[in-house]
């Protein structure tokens, strides 16, 4: 069902995509938009080991949200910093994309305790997170995607 990738040399293997999963804070989520156009759009993301799912948050009305009700097949795609070979100037670059199904995590106690995983990706404040959830949980949509597909490559830009 999913393509393979064309260059098999560039291939990552599954444990490299997961560190790149874990490691990022961004990346890149496609959804299928108003009148069939594609809808992508730069979101954090925390990805969970124990259960390979990767978590996202959002507001409970908008594009993305209407998209997610009308298809839940979405695609994700994150990519890290990249590295330099000593001597060359292209820069080598390890991405990810995730093909899978979207649901809303609809139990409120687990939305907001993968709302603090996702916020300790970018601070360890946990007065602040807490604060964050109080304010503003109820108007929070928490979002897991559930891979069907994980595939990575490492592209040089030469």
């Amino acid at each position: 069902m999913f393509r393979e990738l064309t260059r098999i040399k560039q291939k990552l293997t599954y444990e490299e995509c997961i560190t790149v999963l874990r490691r990022q804070k961004r990346g890149v989520l496609s959804v299928q938009g108003d009148d069939g156009y594609p809808y992508g759009l730069p979101i954090d993301h925390w990805y969970c080991e124990e259960d390979g799912h990767l978590y996202f948050h959002s507001g409970i009305k908008g594009h993305k949200t209407d998209a997610l009700r009308r298809c839940s097949k979405v695609s994700f795609c994150v990519w890290d910093e990249g590295f330099l070979r000593e001597g060359d100037w292209a820069l080598n670059i390890r991405s990810v994309i995730i093909f899978g199904r979207a649901r809303l995590v609809e139990d409120y106690d687990r939305a907001m305790e993968i709302s603090r995983q996702l916020s300790l990706k970018f601070t360890d404040d946990m007065d602040y997170i807490e604060t964050e959830i109080r304010r503003d949980g109820k108007a929070t949509a928490v979002y897991e995607i559930i891979p069907e597909h994980i595939t990575g490559k490492l592209v040089n830009e030469k």
